[in-house]
């Protein structure tokens, strides 16, 4: 959609890309700032907030857009790097005005938020939200069928202003349902504390797990105090052990024995084991779910194993071989099998054939310093830990590791830069404050 007179609905804005002039990507948009007013005025968009390459999110002015066409975002060139800090009089539209239920005018009827329309008026500078988007509820004066949707103006709809109890979520989901974890935890993490709680109760187990693993300590314990005890456990479930174990460890003894109570006794076992070890050891560190194979199975069998979808890298990088039983604890462990080793034998081949006894496990107390020189010393992306009985009790994935080796506010601060990328600018280089409420009218 080009500007000048054109309308684009918010939830088609959610992920574009943002480009420079010459073609450049810049970042993609992730929410857009609004300003309510009094009356039936409609809100000034003031910007976008931009999630550049490093991960910052940054404000956009919309002085600074020039194009909103063929999904992309055309920008000046000229962006501010500071990271953007929502002021008490702005509103984010996509986190905050999406789902809630308003009334309309002279009907009284309540109906629900699933998207508001942004057009540029011609001859004008500003952007304002003049269109909403709503599902009608049932049962007001109109006596529509329940759920039929209709575009009105934004003057004839009234309750946007009110904080509202109990706003759902499904539609800011639904402009966000194909990020990966990691990128929809990102999104939680910026919005109110109200709103992550709205949004995680409205994700199924098995995402809101995925996106918790990927969330700073102070969040996860957040949002699963705000879970009800049962939905709790079954979220703690959906995790992998050693982030469930980990989750819990943040908790007081009482709670952490709760909702440990509450897990199925063979999902509850392995966490409890893990618990039993200290932080920063193999123990503490290891997954109790690594790919075990028993000796008699084949090449086969184990590559298999290794394209399951839901297997992570780097527990997919090997298998380990032992007798059985053949879950943790194991019986006797034999080696380990790299699948590189596998792609090079016949697919009848057992892999008790192939092992490779030379790399010897680590015991579960084995410290930090000794598993970093250990991973990077054989070149490998997860290491075997077995207990006195040579049983194989799990495996910890450089991943592990590398959250234990970055300081405690490291997914904080991703967001706000990437290694190696160029911080932000010099204060010199910024536009002060004064000059960019003048400007972009923030």
């Amino acid at each position: 959609m080009a500007l000048g007179g054109s309308r684009v609905f918010v939830s088609h804005l959610s992920g574009v890309a943002v480009f420079d002039p010459v073609g450049d990507q810049v970042g993609r948009v992730r929410d857009v700032v609004a300003m309510l007013r009094v009356g039936e005025l409609p809100p000034r968009v003031l910007g976008l907030v931009v999630e550049v390459i490093s991960r910052r999110r940054v404000f956009l002015p919309m002085t600074r857009v020039t194009g909103v066409e063929s999904g992309q975002v055309i920008t000046t060139g000229v962006v501010n790097l500071r990271r953007f800090e929502q002021r008490p009089t702005e509103t984010l539209v996509l986190g905050e005005l999406l789902d809630r239920q308003v009334t309309m005018v002279g009907t009284d009827e309540k109906v629900t938020v699933l998207d508001v329309g942004l057009t540029q008026p011609p001859s004008r500078r500003d952007w304002v939200i003049d269109k909403v988007f709503v599902r009608q509820g049932g049962g007001g004066p109109l006596r529509r069928r329940r759920g039929e949707t209709l575009t009105v103006e934004w003057s004839a709809v009234t309750g946007f202003s009110l904080e509202e109890e109990g706003q759902g979520a499904a539609s800011l989901l639904a402009t966000f349902e194909q990020l990966r974890p990691a990128d929809l935890a990102n999104v939680l993490h910026h919005l109110s504390a109200k709103r992550r709680a709205e949004v995680a109760a409205a994700l199924d187990d098995d995402r809101l797990a995925d996106v918790l693993e990927e969330l700073p300590d102070d969040d996860q314990v957040e949002i699963l105090r705000k879970l009800k005890d049962e939905r709790a456990a079954d979220v703690l479930e959906a995790m992998d052990p050693d982030d469930a174990a980990d989750l819990l460890s943040e908790l007081p003894e009482r709670d952490m024995e709760r909702l440990l109570r509450l897990m199925e006794p063979q999902e509850a076992a392995p966490v409890r084991r893990l618990l039993t070890y200290e932080e920063h050891t193999a123990g503490g560190m290891m997954t109790t779910e690594p790919l075990v194979l028993r000796p008699d199975a084949t090449v086969a069998d184990a590559l298999a194993r290794i394209r399951v979808k839901d297997v992570p890298a780097p527990l997919a990088a090997q298998v380990y071989v032992c007798r059985p039983p053949d879950e943790t604890p194991t019986g006797k462990y034999l080696g380990m099998a790299h699948f590189q080793r596998l792609l090079r034998e016949p697919p009848g081949t057992l892999v008790g054939a192939v092992v490779d006894t030379d790399l010897r496990p680590l015991p579960p107390d084995t410290p930090l310093s000794t598993l970093t020189s250990y991973l990077a010393a054989y070149d490998i992306v997860a290491a075997p830990v077995v207990d006195e009985n040579g049983s194989l009790l799990g495996a910890v994935t450089v991943d592990d590791v590398l959250d234990h080796l970055l300081p405690e506010d490291w997914r904080e601060a991703a967001a706000r830069r990437a290694v190696g990328a160029p911080g932000p600018p010099a204060e010199s280089e910024l536009d002060s404050r004064e000059s960019r409420e003048s400007v972009d009218g923030r």
